[in-house]
């Protein structure tokens, strides 16, 4: 009988030990942070876009070609379709680049987050997780993503306090033309060739035509990415985007993103400097 409670006393010994082990180390052992801890602007795979913005619930965020200055252009009824997008909270995402979030007031006064300066919006359509329905509606909506090379300006041209339309009449009508990924306006040099540019001489040269450098990385959805390339203009030892076969300039006394003063320089509007339309024809061969 002795025997036998000593084997329990011992069985019930073991028995604690291990509860009080598996206790311990389970306390010790880190925690994987689930959805329901994030906070602010998230990046997320799309299997389409690659890496997108995201709210913390995993919701698409989208960038409206019309804001390419900056500023929300999407009111009234628009934000029945298009809600604005607003967080006070810091992203908890450490691969997204938090430098490049922002806030915007509204003129109604309402905060809106913005990344690289584009204000941010959901697509009332999108009711899952995941969802990018919104992407290319209008042919000025597109997904908000971290890494594009270009964007879409859908703006009215104007210089010298005088309209003109996507033709270089005068006149009022907003055209849809290239930028690059902060909403600056992207030209081309008439006499270039397709795949040269005939411009830049020197550093010196380069003057307030600067060439727009960067990698053939992602584009909106209207860009047909084939029509992107890179070209390297020896005498500065600089990578230039090119477009069409189109090598991409910016012009210094567009001072702000939104400015597109540039396409007047020349005797006549767009004939020297014109912005690059999505329907612009392909640079001609040398």
């Amino acid at each position: 009988m002795l025997i036998y409670l000593k084997k329990n006393l011992l069985a019930i010994a073991c028995i604690a030990m291990t509860f009080t082990a598996c206790k311990k180390n389970s306390s010790e052992e880190p925690t994987t942070p689930s959805a329901s801890n994030n906070k602010g602007i998230q990046l997320a795979a799309d299997a389409k876009f690659g890496t997108v913005l995201t709210d913390k619930d995993g919701k698409t965020l989208y960038f409206f070609s019309s804001d390419a200055a900056g500023v929300p252009t999407c009111t009234g009824g628009c934000e029945t379709t298009w809600p604005l997008y607003y967080s006070a909270d810091a992203s908890t995402d450490l691969n997204l680049n938090k430098s490049e979030v922002g806030e915007v007031i509204r003129a109604d006064g309402r905060k809106q987050s913005t990344y690289r300066g584009y204000p941010l919006y959901y697509f009332a359509n999108d009711t899952a997780k995941g969802d990018v329905k919104g992407d290319g509606v209008g042919g000025i909506w597109f997904v908000a993503k971290p890494d594009y090379s270009l964007m879409l300006a859908n703006a009215q041209l104007s210089g010298n306090s005088v309209n003109y339309t996507s033709t270089y009449t005068i006149g009022d009508g907003k055209t849809i033309y290239l930028t690059d990924s902060k909403g600056r306006t992207l030209y081309a040099f008439a006499p270039d060739k397709n795949g040269v540019n005939t411009y830049t001489k020197g550093v010196a040269q380069e003057g307030i035509w600067p060439v727009y450098e960067s990698e053939a990385l992602n584009v909106p959805s209207a860009v047909t990415k084939t029509d992107i390339g890179v070209i390297t203009v020896a005498v500065i030892n600089k990578k230039q985007l090119t477009y069409k076969g189109w090598p991409l300039y910016y012009y210094v006394p567009d001072v702000k993103r939104g400015d597109n003063q540039g396409f007047l320089v020349g005797k006549t509007p767009g004939s020297v400097w014109p912005v690059l339309q999505l329907n612009t024809t392909i640079a001609p061969a040398q």
